[in-house]
């Protein structure tokens, strides 16, 4: 089906003048990452017979963005609604006010060196020959906060379907699913060593350590050991210069995984040969009022008190589907998260695998997405931009100031919010569509329209005309 798409406005959208981009922070190849962790999880039978997955480990880039700072710890619980109103308030204030500290230059402590892991699930063909192995594309897929990496598999397997039961000529070599260091399996490995404050850099950072340092350089249906291993420095730096030799690298990324997505390929732009943008958060630094605003308030302060604890699966997906957060989701999505985003307690019952408490300090890091909309102009123009934008305003995506008018650099108002902006602050080589069944939540909402348009653009740019014919 033909959908509605965002036309490009008669004024670009420029840079901020009130805001200077942070460079990403040096990675210290030679860093000690201590013991190797094991699989928190059990393995799981991906339900397409001719692909197998498989949970691999990759370490983090070191030294952090930011220093080691203590924990953040979570209210105590009330029900006196007036005291734990105000306590959850008081924590939002305090992982703010270690923000504007960051912000401010009042962290003199160099970046933490504490060792930490990103866990990544590969999907890998059965039938793939040796002929093919450097043929079609390798799909990175990166989460929104607060979701594990399994989140995408809904949308995966229908792109796989439609892929199947369509004519599309591309072909679909390796899939991988990333999982920041303090989401999902990743938090379970990481709990110890992560601190009270997170930024969105290292997540950017993380990704160019995998790609340069880790990833394979072709696609395979053999087996890899739990442990990614390094390659050479000499493999790194022809990456770096001239991207991957036998791979076709395409980013996914929803929210939070589609900004720092895009902050990896501005620093590193032979990486990707193209970018897939679900809903990113890149917003243009605040010409007035605070730089976390109301907005982001509300869903820190959403996520601090987030419950965290059930008795089992099930009451976790009745009280879910109580919820009307959760009532918009795909089924098959709802059911992924009951399955992979919760873990068993020590306690009994069963517990989110990432505390509210770490989505909130992740909701408060608005920073890097500040510097991506500086940046974005910057992306060479060789690298296709396909957003993919909602067409409903839900409440969890009034943080990317949809109904917001842009006002640039000059003081002028253009037309179309930010997000109509965002689609254009790229023009070369860029391209949006608009879901309108979903909002901010398209992963979780329209899998299924997600992949149709998945599918149509790796078409488009991978497949082969002639031999449709």
């Amino acid at each position: 089906m033909t959908r509605p798409s965002f036309p490009r406005p008669a004024t670009l959208p420029g840079r901020q003048s009130a805001h200077t981009p942070r460079q990403l922070v040096p990675i210290d190849d030679a860093a000690d990452w201590g013991p190797l962790p094991t699989l928190p999880s059990r393995t799981r039978i991906f339900p397409d017979a001719s692909w197998v997955l498989s949970t691999h480990f990759v370490p983090a880039a070191l030294p952090r963005t930011t220093p080691d700072i203590p924990p953040v710890t979570l209210p105590t619980w009330t029900p006196d609604k007036e005291k734990w109103k105000a306590a959850v308030r008081k924590t939002a204030d305090e992982i703010v006010g270690v923000r504007y500290k960051q912000w401010n230059g009042e962290l003199k402590e160099p970046g933490s060196r504490k060792p930490l892991w990103v866990n990544l699930n590969r999907y890998r063909r059965r039938a793939l020959s040796p002929g093919d192995e450097s043929k079609g594309v390798t799909l990175l897929f990166a989460h929104a906060n607060g979701f594990p990496k399994e989140i995408w598999e809904p949308a995966l397997l229908q792109l796989l379907e439609q892929h199947k039961a369509s004519r599309s000529t591309y072909q679909i070599a390796e899939v991988w699913a990333w999982e920041a260091v303090n989401h999902g399996d990743s938090y379970l490995v990481n709990e110890k060593n992560l601190g009270g404050i997170y930024d969105w850099q290292d997540n950017s950072r993380d990704v160019i350590q995998f790609l340069l340092h880790y990833l394979p350089s072709r696609a395979s249906s053999s087996e890899l050991p739990l442990h990614l291993p390094r390659l050479t420095d000499s493999i790194a730096r022809e990456r770096r210069s001239r991207g991957f030799s036998e791979r076709t690298m395409v980013g996914i990324g929803h929210s939070l995984g589609g900004g720092t997505l895009s902050r990896a390929a501005i620093a590193e732009q032979a990486l990707f040969r193209s970018l897939i943008l679900v809903d990113p958060i890149i917003r243009p630094y605040p010409r007035q009022g605070p730089l976390v605003n109301a907005a982001t308030i509300k869903l820190t302060l959403g996520a601090i008190q987030r419950q965290s604890r059930w008795s089992s699966r099930q009451e976790a997906k009745e009280k879910f589907l109580a919820s009307p957060f959760f009532s918009t989701w795909h089924p098959d999505v709802l059911d992924m998260y009951v399955e992979c985003g919760l873990t068993e307690d020590a306690e009994g019952g069963v517990k989110l695998k990432m505390p509210g408490i770490q989505e909130a300090l992740t909701f408060t890091e608005v920073m890097t997405t500040y510097d991506t909309w500086d940046l974005i102009d910057t992306l060479d123009a060789r690298v296709p931009l396909r957003w993919i934008l909602p067409g409903k305003d839900a409440e969890a995506s009034a943080q990317t100031f949809a109904d917001e008018p842009y006002i640039d650099t000059d003081g002028r108002r253009t037309d179309g919010g930010v997000r109509a902006q965002l689609a254009w602050r790229r023009p070369a080589n860029a391209s949006n569509v608009v879901i309108q069944e979903a909002g901010h939540l398209i992963a979780q909402e329209a899998p299924v329209q997600l992949a149709e348009e998945l599918d149509a653009f790796l078409q488009n740019q991978y497949g082969s005309v002639t031999s449709r014919l």
